[in-house]
């Protein structure tokens, strides 16, 4: 990656390794949906004046529907699901699950572009990082937290598919557009739950998990998602999970006082060297690549 790519790398992998962490707080008092609503309509009001004042919403007319798309898989249900199992799983195992998006967006790259060819390399890093997976829940998940952790998958699959579609629908739009419309969208979507199950009294520690989650976490780490696809692409930009899991688990384990399970110590290490290996290229690509580069 190059030096710009490598930082928007390492800032979203810190930007989405802390609403792991706050929205575990916030969800010990605040329904879901409401929560979903207050970290979206600060960020649209932060976002969507910007985005009218430079006049690149209208280029959105032509792709609407993939905006829509993408804001249903990559806002809209994901966020109210993880907000859900927050509820009954720790912010370290929500994280760990979300490792799997690079896993999950291999095998999405396969279904939509059934002439790639996996090669041998991908093959083991799915065979691994699938063990992993199976690890982490069988010896860290009981009883009724499966729900949760199928709820957690819909959110895996949100967030693997998600920075596809701004790769191959919506790459050539302005970052700034389609995150505003994409997150005013959502902010007016739950509007009417939020408003409505909102808490009569709202703690301190609660308003600044909202305040970090709506500005850092949301309107800045999406403008520099839709940057890193750009740059990156969907494949390398989801790899932040590696990082973003590291994030999360340090600040359960310190904050919250999450333990360190034999499932996360197993499973963890399984699932980052199945991903790498399941998103790394095969030597033949690696070296086209470099031949083209030295033309």
């Amino acid at each position: 990656m190059t030096r710009r790519g490598w930082t928007y790398f390492l800032a979203l992998s810190v930007m989405w390794g802390i609403p792991y962490f706050l929205i575990r707080i916030a969800v010990r008092q605040l329904d879901p949906g409401a929560l979903v609503m207050a970290r979206t309509l600060p960020a649209a009001v932060l976002l969507m004046p910007v985005a009218v004042h430079q006049r690149v919403l209208p280029s959105l007319r032509p792709v609407w529907r993939w905006v829509v798309l993408y804001t249903v898989i990559e806002f809209g249900i994901p966020w109210v699901m993880m907000g859900t199992a927050e509820k009954h799983l720790s912010s370290s195992l929500t994280g760990l699950i979300v490792a799997t998006v690079p896993l999950v967006s291999v095998g999405l790259s396969r279904l939509v572009h059934p002439d790639v060819i996996i090669g041998r390399r991908r093959i083991l890093g799915l065979a691994v990082g699938t063990a992993g997976v199976i690890t982490l829940v069988g010896l860290d998940v009981s009883g009724g937290s499966w729900w949760w952790v199928a709820a957690m998958s819909v959110v895996v699959v949100g967030y693997a598919a998600g920075p596809m579609i701004l790769s191959a629908k919506l790459q050539d739009m302005s970052g700034l557009a389609v995150v505003a419309t994409s997150i005013t969208l959502v902010a007016l979507v739950y509007a009417p739950w939020g408003l409505t199950h909102w808490p009569a009294h709202v703690r301190a520690e609660t308003w600044m998990s909202v305040a970090v989650l709506a500005v850092v976490c949301t309107a800045g780490a999406f403008l520099v998602l839709f940057a890193s696809v750009k740059e990156n692409g969907p494949s390398r930009t989801v790899v932040v999970t590696y990082i973003n899991t590291a994030v999360a688990v340090l600040l359960g384990t310190v904050f919250l006082r999450e333990s360190v399970t034999v499932g996360l110590v197993i499973g963890f290490p399984l699932i980052v060297v199945g991903s790498i290996l399941a998103t790394s290229r095969s030597p033949q690509v690696a070296r086209a690549d470099a031949e083209a580069d030295a033309r």
